[in-house]
């Protein structure tokens, strides 16, 4: 995601490196780069204009304070002309406090409408309340099958009638049902057509006037570019919608309908989608996508994803035995679960501060190197994992491992020669309360399991984390502390 926007920005401030202030003569000449990026990452046209037009205005003449050079108060202006275009700040749900939060889905088919209903369903799940989902899709095959499905998986309840029955007057009976048992919020799973249509748009004025709902968000696949922009004003000028969710954005996105969305239509994007499991879905923070666009990562939503999958008392124990130098191959191994949890190792190490720029292929290899390591460890025994000791005294054992994994005693060698520095360099690192590198991410120092990647993370470490309960994920060293 946003990786060609990212490099087309990085090259637009080198042209300013060197100058000694921000002139006319050579922000054009970063600028036409600028925009060039963004009409290359499908952002809608007349968005592009006005962009430019305000970093130019506000880059012209800017003053350039001792310490900071051209190049980076550009990059400043343009990441606050970024968030103003996405919206400023998040946009939560709207909350509605007498009887349930009312949620109507809209969107072409395709657009992963339904899919994006269950994801929010989890979401508001686990903020504690009690959802329900309405299956209003009656055209779609499977449309209704799937959404039971998803609900089955998330554990939560889907209301549905026949399919003769009509999309509005399924959307009132789940509405009842819901008010008769105190259900907190509703979301209804509205059809879609593979374009828009009169009526399409008919049916879902006759959903919303039956449900009268407190948000109506339409659902977008990032992946259409400028028709987003099509798309959103049609359907807010028609519907009149509230806010935006962004699909796929996993996939080969060029990110420009996160740009276009909440100038077209002025509402915001209040949740992302960025991969087909159903946990993979995010508020929407403009600031923090403005910093993955310029490649400045993304720490607090890493951060807020380690602390949906870690539990604190896990964190500690992890601390104790980094300190202690007893982390063993089965802590590793649980260490590497909770990261692909997580998403990719990839999508993880671009959220981190100056990684942006590490080659796909690299971190291709960096997964290949780490599913060796886990079907090593998978041909050990308990004892073994547990006391890597016994496989560094005995290289008969080593040799059954290699020979049950499909690798050579060589590379186990490695690995075990790797894995045993690591522990005394985590133990030195925790006691010491500092550790170099990349905290958490398997294949830094001791474990080689990341070809090339740079061992130091100058600048780019954590610091505080705003609140205590951060601590914990920030202090554990070692392979998996994210």
């Amino acid at each position: 995601m946003f990786d060609e926007l990212s490099a087309r920005f990085d090259d637009a401030v080198k042209g300013l490196r060197g100058e000694d202030k921000i002139s006319e003569n050579n922000v054009d000449e970063a600028l036409k780069l600028v925009r060039r990026a963004l009409l290359e990452a499908d952002v809608s046209l007349a968005v592009v204009k006005e962009f430019v037009a305000e970093v130019r205005d506000k880059a012209i003449g800017a003053e350039v304070v001792r310490g900071v050079n051209p190049g980076q108060k550009f990059i400043q202006i343009v990441h606050e002309q970024l968030i103003e275009v996405m919206g400023g700040v998040n946009t939560p749900l709207v909350n509605q406090k007498d009887g349930p939060t009312v949620v109507l889905m809209a969107g072409l088919q395709g657009a992963g409408k339904t899919t994006a209903t269950a994801k929010l369903g989890l979401h508001l799940k686990e903020q504690g309340l009690r959802p329900l989902l309405v299956a209003a899709d009656i055209y779609r095959p499977a449309a209704i099958d799937q959404l039971r499905t998803l609900g089955a998986q998330i554990d939560v309840e889907v209301f549905s009638l026949d399919t003769d029955s009509k999309p509005e007057d399924i959307a009132a009976a789940g509405l009842i049902k819901a008010q008769e048992e105190g259900i907190d919020a509703v979301l209804v799973d509205t059809a879609g057509r593979l374009q828009i249509d009169e009526e399409m748009m008919k049916e879902m004025v006759r959903i919303r006037s039956a449900v009268n709902p407190d948000d109506v968000l339409l659902v977008v696949d990032s992946m259409i570019g400028q028709e987003a922009a099509d798309l959103t004003r049609a359907f807010h000028e028609k519907v009149g919608i509230t806010g935006a969710v962004l699909t796929k954005l996993d996939g080969d996105s060029r990110g420009g309908a996160a740009l276009s969305i909440r100038k077209v239509s002025g509402k915001p994007i209040k949740f992302i989608g960025t991969g087909e499991k159903v946990e993979a879905l995010q508020p929407f923070h403009p600031e923090r996508m403005a910093s993955r666009i310029l490649g400045m990562g993304d720490v607090l939503t890493l951060v807020e994803k380690a602390q949906k999958e870690v539990e604190i008392a896990d964190a500690e124990l992890m601390q104790k035995k980094l300190q202690e130098a007893t982390f063993d191959f089965s802590d590793f191994v649980k260490q590497m679960r909770l990261i692909k949890r997580m998403g990719s190792l990839g999508g993880l190490m671009k959220m981190i501060p100056g990684m942006n720029k590490i080659d796909d292929g690299m971190l291709k290899s960096g997964e290949e190197q780490l599913k060796k390591i886990e079907a090593m460890i998978g041909s050990m025994t308990i004892q073994e994992r547990t006391k890597p000791e016994l496989l560094a005294a005995e290289p008969s054992r080593r040799r059954r491992v290699a020979s049950g994994s499909g690798h050579t005693a060589a590379e186990v060698d490695k690995v075990l020669a790797d894995f045993q520095k690591m522990r005394g360099l985590m133990k030195q690192m925790s006691s010491g309360g500092g550790m170099p590198g990349m905290p958490g991410m398997p294949g830094m120092p001791g474990m080689g399991g990341m070809p090339g990647m740079p061992g130091q993370n100058k600048g780019g470490r954590r610091g505080d984390l705003p609140s205590k309960k951060h601590r914990p994920i920030k202090k554990k060293k070692g392979f998996g502390d994210l």
